[in-house]
């Protein structure tokens, strides 16, 4: 993952794994400048997993133009409501306005995949 150190990328995927096995999702995280508006990029991503889109979570952080969307998939809508993710944002961007891309990034995907797994 581009602008991370190894380690730190170790540590978003044993996240990012953990959340889906906890909860039964599919996560993905994009770190980047999205190429052209953020909702709709995030919202083509999501629409690239094709079959797993539905029950998949897809996370961008534009951490440039200092954006932040999640975007759920029908089933994985059941399970994380659109309040649940916005709370979700607002903590990691606390986060990410601290100065810890890492953390924030680590505590929404934990966030999303705790739950998604009480819902399940």
């Amino acid at each position: 993952m581009r602008g991370l150190t190894t380690a730190q990328a170790d540590d978003l995927r044993q996240a990012l794994r953990t959340a889906e096995r906890r909860s039964g999702l599919r996560f993905g995280v994009f770190l980047g400048e999205p190429a052209g508006g953020r909702r709709h990029f995030a919202e083509r991503l999501h629409a690239a997993l094709g079959d797993e889109a539905d029950n998949a979570v897809v996370v961008l952080v534009d951490v440039k133009g200092r954006g932040l969307e999640i975007v759920t998939g029908e089933k994985a809508r059941r399970r994380l409501s659109d309040g649940a993710c916005r709370l979700t944002a607002m903590s990691m961007a606390t986060t990410f306005s601290a100065g810890d891309l890492v953390g924030g990034l680590l505590y929404g995907i934990a966030s999303l995949g705790e739950q998604a797994s009480a819902r399940r």
